[in-house]
């Protein structure tokens, strides 16, 4: 049976574990942002705690957005286990500076994605993809815009407030 069910399935099982383990990645992404949403809120940062919570929801459709995908190539979607989410901070720049390193490494995981498909000449998959490369565009440029805000403004005296303050302010254009 599970044979048969490979053959009606538009995916390898190389490309269908690597899309399980972005599926993973994602969840962690959620799981991340909401601990940091969760740090924010406990310290006063309540404009910092917002974006991270609208991250946290972002990355939870991700994964669904995976997720259903391998289905409806007649895939076995996992649900995958979360744990080991970091939960304390040192500082309120190490939030920021956490997650852009996330995001890096979730742009990283998907180009990884695209390489297997280019090997296995899975297009399918490739163009599947496409969105999320604009998307992980948009999501480091607003991981990098607010980690600069800490250098434009400073942290001393009403720094951070004043950096909490343009945290929603930050947004993107893609117009290429």
């Amino acid at each position: 049976m599970k044979d048969i069910i490979r053959i009606k399935s538009l995916l390898s099982t190389e490309i269908e574990e690597v899309l399980n383990q972005q599926i993973k990645k994602e969840a962690q992404s959620a799981s991340i942002y909401l601990a940091m949403a969760s740090w924010c809120d406990r310290n006063g940062f309540d404009n910092s705690a917002d974006y991270f919570y609208k991250q946290s929801e972002e990355e939870r459709e991700h994964q669904l957005k995976f997720f259903k995908y391998v289905l409806d190539m007649g895939g076995t979607a996992i649900s995958p286990e979360v744990t080991n989410i970091k939960i304390e901070y040192n500082s309120f720049r190490e939030v920021f500076e956490d997650a852009l390193e996330q995001e890096v490494s979730v742009t990283e995981s998907i180009k990884a994605i695209a390489s297997r498909c280019y090997k296995e000449q899975d297009f399918v998959t490739l163009e599947f993809l496409n969105w999320f490369f604009k998307e992980q565009r948009e999501e480091e440029y607003k991981a990098r815009r607010a980690l600069e805000l800490f250098e434009v403004i400073g942290e001393e005296g009403t720094g951070r407030w004043e950096i909490d303050r343009h945290i929603p302010k930050i947004s993107y254009s893609s117009e290429a």
